[in-house]
């Protein structure tokens, strides 16, 4: 989880900074995480451990971009332009558009 105690993160968020204003196109950002990982991986040595551990890191930086960022992005969108389905209106019934006049959205289906 990347709820680290509020005393370490200044320095961190100033050598993230500085590294972000140098990526100028994804694959900038995908070689920095991927040279962390590898840095991290030869300073702990290489076993299976090891391994499942970073890409467990990578899959909870995801899951948690995904939680904080998307869902509540994805959320305004229904509310903005509908559901998609009476199956989506009938497992979501607390997400109503803002805009349609109460109609779920949706194809019928």
């Amino acid at each position: 989880m990347p709820y680290i105690k509020p005393e370490k993160r200044p320095v961190l968020d100033g050598l993230i900074k500085t590294l972000w204003n140098h990526c100028t196109s994804p694959g900038d950002f995908n070689y920095v995480i991927t040279k962390l990982l590898h840095i991290e991986l030869e300073s702990t040595g290489l076993s299976y451990g090891e391994i499942n551990e970073a890409v467990g890191v990578l899959e909870c930086a995801k899951l948690e971009l995904y939680r904080m960022i998307a869902v509540p992005y994805e959320n305004d969108k229904i509310m903005d332009n509908g559901l998609i389905s009476k199956l989506d209106c009938a497992l979501n019934s607390d997400k109503r558009p803002r805009s349609s006049g109460g109609r779920l959205g949706g194809d019928g289906d």
